[in-house]
């Protein structure tokens, strides 16, 4: 397999009368993939994948200008579907988000199940690389499809104890020919 990166968004600007996907990155989250766009860990990549969402734009157009890269945006990207709720308040969103990575299985609250959006994360990272299977590719997308395919590539049983550490997002991890990911890493962390 062609190594690769995955890049979650950082902090974006929450808008309850906006759609989700439509939120863009906030002051923070521009400033946090700014410097990532510096960072060494993105050394030797030559390709950026995004999803369609406006903040996984936002981030990979940031790192693309550092990189002096073309950003290609892809449809089955983009987060697990969450429309049938839309915005929740945090603590709400973080009790249904338990119950999504917690049954995998089962539609939360209409959500698109876990095992659906990890199918589609996984197929459409693997046919990106398999388009150019010599090219090392970032792709930026989300915490939750994120970890997701994080568990898929490390061989872990779908669980939110994989999920990104609370920093607002903004974490990534990679996977090479050798290397399965282990765990995601906050973009300031660049080991």
């Amino acid at each position: 397999m062609t190594s690769f990166l995955y890049v979650s968004h950082p902090q974006v600007e929450v808008n309850p009368a906006v759609p989700v996907p439509d939120w863009g990155l906030s002051a923070v989250g521009r400033a946090r993939a700014a410097a990532f766009a510096a960072s060494p860990v993105l050394t030797g990549f030559r390709r950026i994948i995004s999803s369609t969402e406006t903040k996984a734009r936002e981030t990979a157009a940031i790192l693309a200008g550092a990189l002096g890269l073309t950003v290609e945006v892809r449809d089955a990207m983009h987060e697990n579907d969450r429309s049938a709720t839309g915005y929740l308040p945090e603590a709400e969103f973080q009790q249904v988000a338990n119950a999504f990575f917690a049954a995998p299985d089962e539609s939360i609250r209409g959500w698109e199940r876990a095992i659906d959006a990890q199918s589609r994360i996984v197929a459409a990272v693997a046919s990106a690389l398999a388009e150019a299977p010599d090219v090392p590719t970032v792709f930026v997308g989300h915490g939750g499809v994120g970890t997701l395919l994080l568990c898929h590539h490390a061989s872990y049983a779908i669980s939110r104890s994989h999920d990104q550490p609370p920093v607002g997002g903004g974490c990534w991890f990679r996977s090479t020919h050798t290397t399965a990911p282990d765990r995601w890493r906050p973009i300031e962390e660049a080991a």
